[in-house]
């Protein structure tokens, strides 16, 4: 590998920008840019990466170790109530959370468990008694927790989990039983080795009557680590990635807690075994509950972004020195990332993955104003906040999903090997699309609200709005039928004015018509689960075209700061349309013709992005350290392979 060329043409139409990428990582770092900064100063110095010779068991223990400095460091702290010593931030703590996902993503998994899943149940759904016995013990780390919510039978289908928790008001225990195999607590991560404590979500049950899923604190371990009487735990072994979280089954033998044991904010059980709620209807309880959780979700989407951010750093700076195949006119091996083709693989992508940090800022934001210290109640909002974190986590992880994939390739061989980085990371982020929430589900939970958000739109129109209404849905099957729809072609397709329109446009349009199809479910005598299952993959469309506007909305809130931003948007714009270019064809909305502008007016942002790929990559602010690997030898004047290992400060070995 030779030294690359410094880049010094500046393809015409993008002039200096004047900003320089700690400049851009103030736009991307926003409102949370001092905990960014800690961050990277406390932890930055630190080998944050998985050590791929390591057994697994020492990964584990490495891991644990990491999560022990963590809490001693006092950082996990600033989600909490500050009544326990917290710091009432939860924005800050989402925030920091996030930025783990540059170093280890075991480490950012188990740190997730102990504070967000285990921490996040007993803050949200426990109450002063709670509090008072168990939380500071939960933010020191010295009580260290789990999850206990899926089960072997039942992932993603919550409300029906078999576990059972029945009060018996003789001795006011609750009886936490496991009545099938199927009802085996799964993939639980905390609970193969670390965990004393399971936060264990079960049917209650009282008198004979179910009252439907809540949640209690369950002891599974003693002081020396021993599974207490009833109490079965297993490990589920290696797995494709993040193997430093010790992940295990539980299975519940008739175990006995104290009536008390039952996290009772939204529901308890008095002393003779009367159920109370101060939410009647049990599916709204239900829902209202898993609400108060969707800070997991929200941290998933951030921890996977910045995996793709890790990713991205590491294939543009390589395939900025990497040279292949020689410029017939100079007879000079030319740079990978001056080809157009290496180019569409690799800034498309960072486009987008810009325009998702941007959005992920924006829902941190509404989280800690709904959930922050001293926020009050506001169901509309949490509504919104819990469709926007759904949506976000599905597209957020799968763009990872696929630009890490992308990322490997761009870099070859080198790609491939542990050393890299690159699959590790692959491997550690595959999960993140069927936890806290499978995504096809999520988009499918997505669907069902703005559907039903859009039948009230509807409902409040008056006639002549609802006359309107029934105008535009005739036009639009006269549209599809001719494939004429003049008024929307107009405007250059560069033009991100025109690309916000068109992406709208989608929306609308796979909103209304799938609400006209889901009409069909409310005729007497309808077949609602066959109506459902046959327009499922339009429900999808539906969502997925709802965040791609939440998405390119909230990056154009903050595109106009720059042009170099300008640019990423109007790239992030078209490639959300070339990607579903057939639909907007088939429907009318583009021509043929113009779907072809499209394409080229991407291959020419690409090239005006290029020369700037560097300085996009270095604004997200990735500690050195977390990406030091014999991928960027190159950048160092050398090719040579490392005979040894660089000395590190590790937290995890």
């Amino acid at each position: 590998m030779t030294e690359a060329r410094p880049t010094d043409l500046r393809p015409t139409g993008l002039r200096p920008t004047g900003l320089r990428p700690t400049d851009l990582r103030t736009v991307l770092d926003g409102r949370w840019a001092a905990v960014r900064d800690e961050v990277r100063a406390e932890m930055g110095g630190l080998k944050l990466d998985p050590d791929p010779d390591a057994s697994t068991e020492e990964y584990r223990a490495q891991i644990a170790e990491a999560v022990r400095m963590l809490a001693d460091s006092g950082r996990p702290h600033r989600g909490f109530d500050p009544a326990y010593g917290g710091g009432g931030d939860v924005g800050g703590v989402v925030t920091s959370f996030a930025m783990l996902g540059y170093g280890d993503l075991s480490l950012l998994v188990k740190a997730g468990v102990q504070w967000g899943l285990f921490g996040g149940a007993l803050q949200a759904l426990g109450t002063a008694r709670h509090h008072d016995r168990y939380l500071r013990d939960t933010m020191d780390g010295t009580l260290l927790g789990c999850f206990a919510m899926t089960e072997t039978g039942h992932g993603s289908d919550v409300q029906h989990l078999r576990t059972t928790a029945t009060y018996d008001p003789a001795t006011q225990e609750f009886e936490i039983h496991t009545p099938e195999p199927g009802a085996r607590k799964d993939y639980i991560g905390g609970a193969a080795r670390d965990a004393r404590m399971a936060a264990v979500f079960a049917q209650l049950v009282t008198d004979g009557t179910g009252h439907g899923v809540h949640a209690f604190l369950v002891p599974i371990r003693d002081e020396d680590g021993a599974a207490l009487p009833g109490v079965t735990i297993s490990d589920c072994g290696v797995k494709a990635g993040l193997n430093g979280v010790d992940n295990g089954r539980l299975v519940f033998d008739r175990v006995r807690v104290p009536r008390e044991a039952l996290l009772n904010r939204f529901g308890d059980v008095a002393p003779d075994g009367t159920y109370s709620s101060s939410i009647d209807n049990e599916t709204r309880r239900f829902f209202t509950m898993l609400g108060t959780l969707v800070r997991g979700r929200i941290s998933v989407a951030g921890g996977a972004g910045s995996a793709a951010e890790k990713a991205l750093a590491l294939a543009v700076r390589y395939g900025n020195t990497r040279r292949q195949f020689a410029n017939p006119a100079t007879g000079e091996e030319v740079v990978v990332l001056d080809y157009l083709v290496h180019q569409r693989k690799l800034l498309p992508l960072l486009a987008t993955t810009y325009a998702l940090h941007v959005a992920q800022n924006d829902l941190v934001e509404r989280m800690h104003e709904l959930q922050g210290a001293g926020a009050e109640a506001d169901e509309a909002g949490q509504r919104e906040l819990e469709t926007r974190a759904a949506g976000i986590k599905a597209i957020g992880t799968w763009h990872a999903t696929r630009t890490i994939q992308t990322c490997r390739e761009a870099c070859g061989g080198a790609g491939y090997l542990a050393e890299n980085l690159l699959p590790a990371l692959k491997a550690d982020t595959d999960v993140f699309t069927t936890f806290e929430g499978d995504n096809t589900v999520l988009l499918q939970l997505v669907a069902k609200t703005i559907l039903s958000d859009y039948g009230k739109g509807v409902a409040r129109l008056d006639l002549l709005g609802k006359a309107r209404f029934a105008a535009g849905i005739v036009a639009d099957a006269v549209v599809e039928r001719t494939g004429v729809r003049p008024l929307i072609e107009r405007g250059d397709v560069r033009d991100t004015a025109v690309q916000r329109r068109l992406i709208a446009a989608r929306e609308q349009h796979l909103l209304a018509s799938a609400a006209q199809r889901m009409r069909k479910a409310l005729a007497p005598g309808a077949d609602q689960f066959a109506i459902f299952n046959g327009a499922q993959d339009h429900l999808l469309a539906a969502a997925r075209a709802y965040v791609d506007r939440v998405v390119f909305d909230a990056f154009a809130a903050v595109a106009d700061r720059d042009p170099l931003l300008g640019r990423l948007l109007a790239l992030h714009g078209l490639s959300t349309i070339e990607a579903d270019r057939a639909w907007f064809v088939e429907h009318g909305y583009l021509t043929a013709a113009r779907t072809k502008a499209v394409t080229g007016a991407v291959n020419a942002l690409c090239g005006e992005l290029r020369p700037h790929a560097r300085e996009l990559v270095d604004a997200f602010g990735i500690p050195e350290n977390w990406l030091d690997c014999p991928l960027l030898d190159g950048e160092r004047g050398t090719a040579e392979p490392r005979t040894e290992a660089p000395a590190e400060l590790s937290a995890v070995g």
